[in-house]
């Protein structure tokens, strides 16, 4: 059953497995004790270290290990706004950041911080300039991820690096999708990244913070690492993780190359066969295993479980697979549909076979879930007399107000508009998204009595 969710969790590599299992029986012990098992857990995990820091591009004693990436990118804001809290209280973060930045963010406001929020293209990438307009003189930190985790789009991270250290303001920057493909471009202050992500263990985190950087470590912490981590190190799992670090590090420029063409391939595929589809992300400053589509009329939680049955393990930022029914932040962010998404993230080793049965199962799949929602084959091309439609879709999900709306768009004639009731927080995207796809005018949002009113005018 092909794995295709790599960008959630890469699969455990053969040599973290074979370092976690030597590490069992030589990494249990305390290493901050002066006896023999407690030095052997000792050089273990400065080796570890070692190994992780010159993955990052820093110096074993700015890193340290967390107990996972989340924690990491916690603790790395928290502990640099503390640090520089004579200098302001003003965060800059990008509108695509990983959620971990976002409720940080979040939490930073609620207790009497201000954030600034950079807006990304239609790409998924931000521009250095936003970066530039967001920093002010009270800015104690400013965070950007280096690829995008949902449509793998790269970051100008070494533009925005400048502009930072020109202003003085530090860095962050969540390296969690790209550190097993490469070093991060210079000029960071902080760095965070999860080894889960490059196909370490679950449960380790990397924290590297830059000397001269002003950093106050928050809550109860003790005396481990550095004092910026509490607990008891996992050192099987460190020692797991950076061994698998320095292993898909070897591999990643062929590996890069391999599955590069064979997301050139879906890219180009998913298009030309299957209708109404949007294929999101940068085409070229992309991660080498990632793409991201969105397909017109399909529910994304049907499409993802006809995918499963299929036997291809696939994820999703469609507003339909999560519990709180809205969209997701990163698409609505880039103005992209959200409907029917589908992110495809290959992990190392994923043969031409798979692609190919991918491809060939994906447009029937995606066909049937149109039949069951009754979306339409064609548009209605015949014009009625009447200058306006309203389509009542108050109640009912995504993606069944867009597809009520391209039912009724070709009774309407040239320069009539269609208005969409609706109540589902997907809508607002979705229908811009849709106008954009079909080449119609989106007029804009209205209030109404229940929910609201999107309205459409039709251009051809």
């Amino acid at each position: 059953m092909p794995y295709f969710d790599a960008a959630s969790a890469a699969p455990l590599h053969p040599v973290a497995r074979q370092a976690l299992l030597a590490s069992l029986d030589e990494g249990w012990a305390d290493p901050a004790r002066l006896y023999r098992e407690g030095r052997r857990a000792r050089l273990l995990l400065d080796a570890a270290r070692e190994a992780a820091a010159d993955a990052a591009g820093c110096r074993p004693d700015e890193l340290v290990f967390t107990s996972s990436g989340t924690t990491a990118v916690h603790a790395g804001i928290a502990g640099a706004l503390a640090g520089r809290r004579r200098v302001g209280r003003h965060l800059v973060h990008s509108a695509v950041e990983h959620s971990s930045v976002l409720h940080s963010a979040a939490a930073h406001e609620a207790a009497g911080g201000s954030c600034s929020e950079v807006p990304a293209g239609r790409s998924g990438a931000v521009s250095p300039e936003g970066y530039a307009g967001a920093l002010r003189a009270d800015t104690a930190l400013a965070c950007l991820q280096s690829a995008n985790h949902e449509v793998g789009t790269e970051q100008p991270v070494a533009e925005v690096a400048g502009i930072c250290a020109a202003a003085g303001v530090p860095l962050l920057v969540d390296a969690a999708q790209s550190l097993g493909w490469g070093p991060v471009p210079g000029g960071w202050s902080l760095l965070t990244a999860s080894a889960h992500k490059w196909g370490g263990p679950a449960g380790v985190g990397l924290l590297a913070v830059r000397k001269g950087v002003r950093f106050s470590p928050q809550g109860p912490f003790g005396e481990r690492e550095s004092g910026r981590a509490a607990g008891f190190e996992n050192i099987p799992a460190i020692v797991a993780a950076a061994a698998s670090l320095r292993a898909v590090r070897a591999e990643a420029a062929a590996e890069s190359v391999r599955l590069r063409a064979l997301v050139e391939l879906i890219r180009t595929s998913v298009a030309a066969r299957v209708p109404d589809v949007e294929v999101v992300g940068d085409p070229e400053r992309r991660l080498p295993h990632l793409v991201t589509f969105s397909c017109l009329y399909v529910d994304g939680e049907t499409l993802l479980d006809e995918l499963n049955r299929e036997g291809f393990s696939v994820s999703s930022g469609s507003s339909c697979t999560s519990s709180t029914l809205t969209p997701s932040h990163v698409l609505k962010a880039m103005g992209v549909l959200s409907e029917g998404n589908v992110r495809i993230s290959l992990p190392a080793g994923t043969t031409r076979a798979d692609v190919d049965r991918f491809l060939e199962v994906l447009p029937g799949v995606v066909a049937g879930v149109r039949e069951k929602l009754g979306a339409p084959v064609a548009a209605p091309v015949s014009p009625a007399p009447a200058r306006s439609l309203v389509v009542d879709a108050v109640g009912r999900r995504c993606p069944i107000p867009v597809i009520e709306l391209a039912k009724v768009i070709g009774e309407v004639p040239v320069g009539g508009t269609v208005t969409v009731l609706a109540d589902d927080e997907a809508a607002r995207l979705d229908i811009p998204a849709w106008c954009e796809m079909r080449g119609q005018e989106y007029v804009g949002e209205e209030p109404a009595d229940r929910g609201s009113a999107y309205v459409v005018r039709r251009l051809g």
